[in-house]
């Protein structure tokens, strides 16, 4: 096989859960089956051009995954909260799109534990799920808390920061040597850990405001990977242009070629050609 596969703006890539995961790209109004496309030489060219994934408007540069400038300032979506919900502006009545806060924030959320370099804590609106934890490249995650509000979850999310990570080590996570948890003992230990400040935040916002969630299943993934990085090494579009390489895996939002990997999400909003070489 040679030639183009697709051709037009790239958003993030949709996902399946299915065993493994599945991956759909992207390009203008075609979506591209990535999974097939495992161990074929492929080419990845940005063409020079970015549209915002907000308004459209042509861009010399992308900010926060996709976004012109004006709308990266003026959006209620790209604004410090959505990273730190609980300094939550639309709780303290200085959102930008008190409408989009309403519709975005003011819904339940759920907290949970993933295993993605490890184990993190971590939340998402419940029409993220699983969604979300397929974008981190979780193997495993497990819903712990259902809560009213973004800003709730947020608050919940601090009291657990103080015992379990936040964040993902993506390089590790790309690697591939994680090891299964057995996360409902680390959720119950979580608990137990957070009892005091879990019920004072009951007594402030509500029981039904934060519902711990004890028989919730555990979720898990696999990923089409047909072999990790022993290096981490990564492709920058805006240094240069074109990827090439054979296509090794694909996990959270990343390909992972035998030259390098992309992070895919990165570049929402650019122009990309992709063919097979």
């Amino acid at each position: 096989m040679s030639g183009q596969i697709g051709e037009g703006q790239l958003r993030k890539m949709v996902t399946e859960h299915a065993e493994p995961v599945t991956y759909e790209m992207p390009l203008g109004e075609t979506r591209v089956p990535m999974n097939p496309l495992l161990g074929q030489h492929l080419v990845l060219e940005y063409l020079g051009k970015i549209n915002c994934v907000a308004c459209g408007r042509d861009t010399k540069k992308s900010f926060n995954q996709g976004y012109c400038y004006p709308c990266f300032t003026r959006l209620a979506q790209c604004d410090s909260c959505i990273v730190s919900p609980e300094k939550c502006h639309y709780d303290a009545g200085t959102c930008r799109e008190p409408e989009w806060g309403e519709a975005n924030c003011m819904i339940d959320h759920i907290v949970y534990l993933a295993n993605t370099s490890g184990l993190k804590i971590g939340i998402t609106r419940t029409t993220q799920v699983p969604t979300r934890w397929m974008d981190q490249g979780a193997i495993q995650s497990l819903p712990i808390f259902r809560v009213q509000t973004r800003h709730q979850s947020g608050l919940v999310e601090v009291l657990f920061k103080e015992h379990v990570n936040d964040r993902t080590n993506w390089r590790a996570m790309l690697k591939g040597e994680v090891e299964p948890l057995a996360l409902n003992d680390e959720r119950d230990r979580l608990f137990e850990a957070t009892t005091d400040g879990i019920e004072a935040l009951q007594q402030a916002h509500g029981l039904q405001a934060v519902t711990r969630l004890e028989n919730d299943n555990a979720y898990d993934f696999t990923y089409p990977v047909l072999e990790h990085p022993a290096k981490v090494t990564s492709f920058n579009l805006d240094k240069n242009p074109r990827v090439e390489g054979v296509l090794k895996g694909i996990k959270g939002q990343y390909l992972i070629f035998d030259t390098g990997v992309i992070n895919m999400r990165k570049y929402g909003g650019y122009h990309l050609a992709l063919s097979a070489a």
